[in-house]
């Protein structure tokens, strides 16, 4: 594969094409206040994000691209040429992630043995893999007992899933299945619409409260460069990783400053986990060992993965000791 970053004569920066989307921690590298000293980052927009993931694990599409963790760790186990930056881009609280018909008759999570449960997107899906381990750690569901039934594949295409996951099938989407009462519960969407209830009560509440007691603050997606291009710019993962380090420290600085203005339902989530840890988005391995072994544990578990990797493996050598 051709690298796609090369230098231009006219220009003393070598071009690497980088997908990432707009949000708080990384506005700052995508408006240009943050620069790299030998790269410029010349940013693409993919909408909806999940088709960069795709063509990122198939194609090596770009040279830099946010991607799904779960993704990640899929791919990677059947050799896309991809690795990891410990540049955590995306967090949020998923026991807000699973919703059930209110005509369901499921009172509580343990109800969902023995049912065929919706699952939005692939079954590889991050969001989904941290509900279904909420589901497991929190309220004792035994996940082998459910049918989960994905409603698109996967964005790794040799991954073959377990036995007890099907194709959803049925008439329309997911919600509207869901809607209609002919699925009974769902997980990887919030209870949007009239008709659907949370399969767990306060989820935000919920979600904080697991944070306090347990530390669980899921991890969603993190930054990838295709290894050709790593093996081509020696530096190229520490820079990548101290430009996102210092837009995310200019994002929580203003976010601890009330400087944003009205908040958008991620800096909600970032706010209030800084009732507990100081910086809501720590990047590196160190500060978030404990949550990547949880979820390894979990993708293992639930048939993702035939082995747990070494978590050093997953990332950059050059950046496994980086703290941002």
């Amino acid at each position: 594969m051709l690298i796609a970053a090369e230098k231009e004569e006219d220009m003393t920066k070598t071009r690497l094409t980088t997908v990432t989307r707009l949000q708080g921690n990384n506005r700052a590298l995508k408006e240009g206040e943050v620069t790299l000293p030998d790269y410029e980052l010349a940013f693409e927009e993919v909408s909806p994000l999940p088709k960069a993931f795709r063509r990122m694990v198939r194609e090596g599409a770009y040279d830099v691209s946010e991607m799904a963790l779960t993704t990640y760790i899929c791919a990677k186990a059947h050799g896309a040429k991809i690795t990891g930056i410990p540049v955590f881009l995306v967090r949020d609280f998923h026991h807000k992630s699973m919703a059930k018909s209110a005509a369901a008759g499921i009172d509580n999570p343990k109800d969902l043995e023995g049912r065929r449960v919706g699952v939005n997107r692939g079954y590889t899906v991050t969001t989904g893999v941290w509900a279904r381990a909420i589901l497991a750690e929190e309220y004792g569901v035994d996940l082998s007992k459910v049918t989960w039934a994905r409603s698109d594949d996967e964005h790794v295409a040799d991954y073959v899933p377990p036995a007890n996951v099907e194709e959803l099938g049925g008439e329309g989407r997911l919600e509207d299945q869901l809607l209609r009462g002919e699925i009974p519960a769902a997980v990887g969407l919030p209870a949007k619409g009239e008709g659907l209830a949370p399969i767990i009560e306060n989820p935000f509440e919920a979600g904080l409260a697991a944070l306090k007691a347990t530390g669980l603050y899921p991890i969603n997606h993190l930054v990838v460069v295709r290894d050709d291009v790593l093996e081509a710019h020696p530096g190229l993962a520490t820079q990548l990783f101290n430009a996102f380090a210092e837009s995310k420290r200019r994002y929580v600085a203003a976010l601890k400053a009330g400087q944003l203005g009205d908040l958008t339902g991620v800096d909600k989530v970032h706010d209030a986990v800084r009732e507990v840890m100081d910086d809501p988005l720590p990047y590196g391995i160190a500060p978030n060992a404990g949550t990547l072994e949880r979820l390894l544990a979990h993708v293992f578990s639930q048939g993702i993965i035939s082995e747990k990797p070494d978590l050093a493996s997953l990332f950059a050598k050059e950046v496994l000791e980086l703290v941002g």
